[in-house]
């Protein structure tokens, strides 16, 4: 069989923030995926490249007083600093806003635009008169329409989930001014989705999609394919509309076209021949992988354009879960929003490597990094398991035999079960189900370790005429451990060279594990890896807390001072503590309705319980802040929040003086 063609991608970063542990599980299951694909022999180039373009860049460059280009220049070279320590080995890390992706988008739209795929009509968008510019959805912020949630963004409501149009949203403001927006009409272009309906339908329904992803298409079907904005009007970070003034390309339009433009570099750098890999008949093969939040692009609009401008399309796409962190959403308050940097402070890359191997497979299933699990499982399997047979067997091939093998390999069954285990871990690694991979090589490493404590090593040395036996064993263990390595090489890339300098080969390859070395002379051993320390956990997360409570500090100095304005914003009654009970399963909170006047009451819950009873509040009257964001909490919405004052021992609830009366506005 020759050898595959293959071209692979990642999802591009975002060029507007550093790279986390959520962003390094797909950039980590597609590396090892490449990096099995190479050692199987065949032809494949991975790239990626970081998405330059769209509203936030522009204004983040203005607020930092340097030019978008300046801007994602320097965080472009953060992005693949980190990259490189965790051994994502990129074959080009380009940008969106190159010469290549401006070319090629161009060259997609003029094609689909000439095959009558593009409309043009008059749209209502909501316009900020100070900054005079046309507001993207979540740059508008205004009351709920449905609930009357205050500070919602103007596509979605993050209290009572409704979705509505920014037109919608009461009390409406910009958040990039505070003007309050007005209404006005622009010319937008159109991708006119719905006329790809039919071939969209054979397309997803022919395997190039997990079912579950599959499955979520057809219901996006059923409701219809919409037509797809595709513009933005100045002022706007990105690629000007061809023959079109004041009009710019949506930053998803050239952002997947930015795979192309990035493999078109690699092409110019090389002499790869990009039309081989993208002419709609090509013979290689095309793979996404892509975060499950992005399916409806990359599933849809992506594969829609490409057939409208007469390229080939993707061979397949591959949807991947979220991560959590010790089972919840990645918490900055917790300390577990950790950024690729903070994390190589303190920790070996290779260990994430591995858990995420560990626990990914082809589904979309979130992926859980449990810490104290992620220093279990990497101690036990890597350092208790794997290192452990080289680190057991060398001292006596270095010290007792001149550091050379025996000739003969002793228990070949043994050994060519291990061999034979490489078929079925091959196609788990094709298939990426790296989790079931890495439990049949661990179970080999348990077998190794086994064969080792039964021979005892240790002991036979001691032994009269035993000198030859524990030659055999112990080499019979380092050719294991070479096995073992070898199938570990896509994962831990950087041991995988340690462990061919300990070797002294050339390189772990999969064909060569058919024969064992003998007569083969090694090099002193050295720790491979050492183990995760409970310490190095806490630092983690502890710089994780302080590198945003920097942030924040520096934001609290920039901005401690507020203004009259920002003052009469804050909307305090008087209100009437109607009833007051403790909230189950909650240590710190009570739950008061409060009356505030004109026949309404008030939802809140406050963390008090530690200094006071329930039945002592009721009827007492207290001060609140009618106009606080409604906050969804696990046992409701609280709809405001009491003042009090604390000097860290004690804590009291503000209480006006006698005469006042519920629903008072303060002044």
């Amino acid at each position: 069989m020759s050898n595959r063609k293959i071209l692979v991608t990642s999802a591009l970063p975002y060029a507007n923030g550093e790279i986390h542990l959520g962003h390094l599980l797909e950039y980590i299951q597609t590396d090892i995926w490449v990096r099995f694909q190479k050692m199987m022999g065949n032809e494949c180039h991975f790239v990626c490249a970081d998405d330059a373009h769209g509203t936030p860049i522009m204004l983040k460059a203005n607020e930092l007083g340097i030019t978008p280009e300046e801007l994602i220049q320097s965080v472009s070279e953060r992005h693949q600093a980190d990259f490189r320590e965790f051994s994502i080995g990129f074959s080009q890390y380009h940008s969106t806003h190159s010469q290549e992706n401006k070319e090629i988008s161009a060259g997609i739209y003029n094609k689909l635009n000439d095959a009558g795929f593009i409309k043009k009509r008059i749209i209502s968008q909501a316009f900020d008169p100070e900054k005079q510019m046309f507001l993207p959805d979540r740059f508008i912020k205004g009351d709920c329409p449905k609930c009357g949630a205050s500070d919602q963004y103007g596509d979605n409501c993050e209290v009572c989930g409704a979705t509505y149009s920014p037109t919608e949203l009461k009390n409406a403001k910009s958040a990039i001014s505070g003007a309050t927006p007005v209404t006005k009409d622009s010319q937008h272009y159109f991708f006119d989705l719905p006329q790809f309906e039919t071939q969209l339908k054979e397309w997803t329904k022919a395997g190039h999609l997990q079912d579950e992803v599959s499955n979520k298409l057809a219901e996006w079907f059923e409701q219809g394919l919409q037509q797809w904005d595709i513009s933005r009007d100045a002022p706007y970070f990105g690629f000007q509309i061809p023959g079109v003034k004041g009009k710019y390309f949506y930053v998803w339009l050239d952002a997947p076209i930015g795979y192309m433009a990035s493999f078109k570099k690699l092409c110019i750098d090389t002499g790869l021949d990009f039309d081989e890999y993208f002419n709609k008949d090509s013979a290689t093969e095309l793979y996404h992988f892509i975060g499950k939040d992005i399916v409806y692009f990359h599933a849809l609009f992506w594969p829609a354009m490409l057939m409208g401008a007469d390229y080939r399309t993707p061979n397949a796409i591959f949807a991947h879960g979220f991560l959590t962190v010790n089972g919840q959403k990645m918490s900055k308050s917790r300390g577990t929003f950790i950024q690729a940097r903070t994390y190589l402070e303190s920790l070996n890359p290779e260990y994430l490597r591995y858990y995420y191997a560990y626990k990914l497979s082809a589904k979309i299933d979130d992926i859980d990094l449990n810490l104290e699990d992620f220093k279990q499982r990497v101690n036990s399997d890597l350092v208790g398991k794997v290192v452990n047979i080289a680190s057991r067997s060398a001292g006596f091939v270095v010290k007792k035999f001149n550091k050379t093998l025996s000739a003969y390999a002793v228990e070949p069954q043994l050994y060519q079960e291990f061999v034979d285990q490489g078929e079925q871990i091959s196609k788990l690694y094709e298939a990426r189900n790296y989790n079931q991979a890495m439990r049949k090589i661990m179970k080999l490493a348990d077998k190794a370790n086994q064969y080792i404590d039964e021979h005892k090593p240790w002991q036979l040395i001691k032994e009269e005429g035993k000198k030859a036996q524990v030659h055999d064993v112990a080499s019979l263990a380092i050719n294991l451990f070479r096995v073992l390595m070898t199938y570990l090489k896509p994962v831990l890339p950087v041991m995988a060279e340690q462990a061919e300098a300990f070797l002294n080969i050339d390189s772990l390859n999969w064909d060569d594990i058919k024969h064992p070395l003998t007569k083969h002379q090694i090099n002193k051993f050295k720790p491979l890896m050492l183990r995760i320390e409970d310490a190095q956990i806490s630092q983690v997360v502890e710089n994780s807390k302080q590198s945003i409570q920097a942030t924040e500090l520096e934001k609290e100095e920039d901005d401690s001072m507020i203004q009259i304005d920002d003052f009469t914003k804050i909307d305090l009654r008087i209100a009437k503590i109607v009833k007051a009970q403790a909230v189950d399963g909650a240590d710190k909170l009570l739950q008061l309705t409060l009356d505030i006047g004109e026949e309404s009451t008030r939802n809140v819950f406050a963390g008090i319980k530690a200094h006071y009873n329930p039945e002592d509040l009721e009827g007492r009257l207290t001060v609140m802040v009618a106009n606080l964001a409604p906050r969804k909490m696990k046992f409701g919405v609280s709809e405001g929040m009491v003042l009090a004052a604390s000097d860290g021992k004690s804590l009291h609830i503000l209480s006006p003086d006698s005469g006042a009366q519920a629903g008072m506005k303060i002044s």
